[in-house]
C-alpha cells in the first residue's frame, strides 16, 4: 500500500479547522485564510506571533484585578501601546482582512481587529463575545456591572442610543421606516466562530470580486462553500466565475447544483439560460 505523506493544500487544511459543527480554533481557522493570498504563510509562527502578544498583555495585568480592570487595560493596550486601529487610508484594501498582515501593520477593519481583540480578551479571563450587527461587526463584554458593546475600530463602548442610531440606515431597507425596532437584545446576539469565519469570507469575496480577482475571488468561494456547503448561491457564484474562465465542466456542475436546490430562486431563468449555453459549448 502507497503511502501519501504528502502536506495538506491550503484548502484541506481549513477544512480540518472547520469540521466540527462549531469550529473551536477560530484564530487558526481565520489566520489560515492568509494561505491564498501568501501560500509560504507560516500559520504557526503567526500564532507564536499572537502568543508573545498575549503574554505581554498578561504581563500587564496586576493579580487580583477584576474584569474591568482587566478590559480597561486590554484597551489601553491593544489600541494605545500597540496602536492597533482601523486602516482609514485604505479601507477596502484585503491586506485588512488577513490577520498575518493586521498583526504586521497593526490596521485592519472591524471584524480582523474584533476577532484578535477576542482571542486576547479570552486569554486573560474576560467573556467577551463577538456580535454580527448589521454593517458593522462589534464585541461585547459581560461584566458583573453590566454589559459593556465595543467598537473593535477604536475600543470606544457603545450606548444603547450609539447603537440605535447604527441601525437607522437598515429600517427602511428591512421595510421598517416610521416604526420601532426590535429589542436591541436581538441585535446584540452573539456570533459563532462559524458565523464569523463566514463575515469574513464574505468581505473578502466582496472585495475580490470588486477589484476583478478573480482567482483570489474563487479561493475565497472555495472556502465558503468548505465552512457553509449547503449555502446554494456559492456554488452558483463559482459556477459563473468558473464559466467566466472558460471552465465548462466544472461551472456546469456547480449551476446545476444550485438550480437543483434553488427550486424558487428567482435568478433560476437566468441560470437555466447559461446552463443550456454551457452545454451547447461542449
Amino acid at each position: 500500500m502507497k503511502l501519501d505523506f504528502g502536506l495538506p493544500t491550503p484548502l484541506e487544511y481549513f477544512e480540518t479547522l472547520v469540521r466540527r459543527d462549531e469550529p473551536r480554533l477560530l484564530l487558526e481557522a481565520a489566520i489560515s485564510l492568509g494561505q491564498d493570498v501568501d501560500p509560504q504563510l507560516d500559520v504557526q509562527g503567526a500564532l507564536y506571533q499572537f502568543e508573545r502578544m498575549l503574554k505581554l498583555l498578561r504581563d500587564c495585568v496586576p493579580w487580583g484585578s477584576d474584569g474591568a480592570q482587566r478590559l480597561t487595560i486590554l484597551n489601553q493596550f491593544f489600541y494605545v501601546d500597540l496602536g492597533y486601529g482601523g486602516n482609514h487610508n485604505d479601507f477596502f484594501h484585503p491586506d485588512n482582512s488577513y490577520l498575518h498582515r493586521v498583526m504586521d501593520t497593526r490596521r485592519g477593519i472591524p471584524i480582523s481587529l474584533g476577532v484578535l481583540w477576542l482571542e486576547l480578551a479570552h486569554g486573560i479571563g474576560l467573556h467577551a463575545q463577538g456580535v454580527s450587527f448589521p454593517g458593522h461587526f462589534l464585541v461585547k463584554v459581560q461584566l458583573p456591572q453590566g454589559l459593556v458593546v465595543q467598537d473593535p475600530l477604536t475600543g470606544r463602548g457603545l450606548s444603547a442610543v450609539a447603537l440605535s442610531e447604527r441601525l437607522e440606515p437598515y429600517q427602511e431597507a428591512w421595510g421598517l421606516e416610521g416604526e420601532e425596532l426590535p429589542p436591541m437584545g436581538m441585535f446584540l446576539q452573539p456570533a459563532s466562530h462559524r458565523d464569523i469565519l463566514e463575515r469574513m469570507l464574505r468581505n473578502l469575496k466582496a472585495i475580490h470580486r470588486q477589484q476583478s480577482d478573480d482567482a483570489m475571488a474563487l479561493a475565497v468561494i472555495n472556502r465558503l462553500i468548505t465552512l457553509t456547503p449547503s449555502n446554494w448561491s456559492e456554488y452558483r457564484d463559482r459556477g459563473l466565475v468558473r464559466m467566466e474562465h472558460g471552465e465548462r465542466r466544472d461551472a456546469i456542475q456547480d449551476l446545476q447544483t444550485y438550480a437543483r436546490h434553488a427550486e424558487s430562486a428567482q435568478d433560476l431563468d437566468m441560470i437555466e439560460e447559461q446552463l443550456a449555453q454551457l452545454r451547447a459549448g461542449l
